[in-house]
């Protein structure tokens, strides 16, 4: 039985999103993928996959011509560790799962690699800086993890322009990688990228990716397994503020025996129209005996004008499973936690500042370098007191700032 047979028969059905005849229900790992742009058409919104994404904003990305300005890409690491630039085909973990990420596969010329030797355990991290540099660029970036290796790789995103960029992740067998994507472009810059990562037998991948900026920001990370035992645990926060759309896709198929995988997103949006999209998609295929995977997502809306989607999917072909399952919520402040604050004395604001900041110290924490989760952590901070601005100003009678000068 296929995965969209598996689908309609536990009850989905055929669906439209709009005017005109419904259309079958495709699975996940049905939809294609190929380096060729011309396999692709240019998004139109209707489509499954980008039905939740401004695509007018992103008409650039998805022109199938050089950039006009390319990125700057750069590596630090630990002795031993290698940094060089490689041919964009290098490794080909990745295959293209949309436009955009055909096109930076095409036009972004080079790769820049950071391999981990064998057996090699790091003791200090990797940091990876990708700055766009105003104009319209691609990269390309691949990490690859030898074979009982250990290691933090810290992938920074910053600048102002569109970007779109693909990042190749392979972990040998028995290594354990740590790979930290962050998203901090300036307000008003679009990032699109696709992550794909191959985890080897008995290997572990931590993914966590923080989207903290950028007007628009998406990123779709999948992960395979190239033999038993492996594990795969994808963590990721973000905030987004007034005007911003911040847009995580995950994909995490298992096609072999005995692997894990667990999921778990953390969302804040404060402002007048703040969006977040959130989908996750698990495929556990007929051959993946022994599978152990959930997925949860859950959103704080903290100001009126914001809204979050949240749409987890799993597909199951086999019921000689140990555990799969899924959730999401979104809702705003936990009104037990503000009252048990302030009935110690806490300011009501300072007391919404600790409930959003406990609220990411679980996924921050998983970071593991002091200075990187240091520096996120006032990022959020300066976030909330902007949010806190924002709820001040609309609980404020109408013409009071006319008559107390605010």
């Amino acid at each position: 039985m296929s995965s969209a047979e598996t689908l309609v028969a536990t009850g989905n059905k055929a669906h439209s999103h709009g005017p005109g005849s419904p259309v079958p229900l495709q699975a996940r790992s049905e939809r294609p993928t190929s380096y060729d742009v011309a396999d692709f058409p240019v998004p139109t919104g209707r489509e499954e996959e980008w039905r939740f994404t401004p695509v007018k904003q992103l008409k650039a990305l998805f022109e199938d011509a050089a950039g006009t300005e390319s990125p700057k890409l750069d590596a630090s690491g630990p002795d031993g560790v290698v940094i060089e630039t490689v041919a964009a085909d290098a490794l080909k973990v990745l295959t293209p799962q949309d436009r955009s990420a055909a096109v930076a596969w095409n036009h972004a010329g080079e790769a820049l690699a950071v391999r981990i030797p064998v057996e090699a355990e790091l003791t200090e991290p990797v940091h990876v800086n990708v700055a766009s540099l105003g104009g319209r660029g691609f990269g390309h970036l691949i990490v690859e993890a030898g074979r009982h290796s250990k290691a933090i790789v810290i992938v920074d995103h910053t600048g102002a322009g569109e970007l779109s960029t693909n990042v190749e992740i392979k972990v040998g067998d028995g290594a354990d990688l740590r790979v930290v994507a962050i998203q901090q472009g300036d307000h008003e810059s679009i990032h699109l990228a696709q992550h794909d990562a191959l985890v080897g037998r008995d290997a572990r991948l931590h993914h966590v990716a923080v989207t903290l900026g950028g007007k628009v920001v998406r990123v779709g990370t999948n992960v395979r397994y190239a033999g038993p035992g492996g594990d795969a645990e994808l963590v990721g926060v973000y905030f987004a503020e007034s005007g911003q759309h911040h847009e995580h896709r995950l994909f995490v198929d298992h096609e072999a025996t005995n692997c894990k995988s667990n999921v778990l997103y953390k969302g804040a949006l404060a402002g007048d129209q703040a969006r977040s999209v959130w989908i996750g998609d698990v495929l556990i295929r007929a051959a993946a005996e022994g599978t152990d995977t959930f997925e949860l997502n859950r959103n704080l809306v903290l100001t009126d004008g914001a809204r979050a989607d949240s749409v987890p999917n799993l597909e199951i072909e086999t019921g000689e499973i140990e555990g799969a399952g899924h959730a999401s919520a979104t809702g705003r402040f936990d009104d037990e936690q503000l009252f048990y604050l302030q009935a110690r004395g806490i300011p009501e604001d300072a007391a919404r500042r600790l409930v959003v900041a406990g609220f990411f110290n679980d996924i921050i924490g998983k970071i593991g370098v002091p200075e990187v989760t240091d520096r996120l952590h006032d990022v959020i901070e300066e976030k909330l007191a902007r949010a806190a601005e924002l709820s001040e100003a609309a609980l404020r009678p109408s013409g009071e700032e006319a008559v107390t000068g605010k």
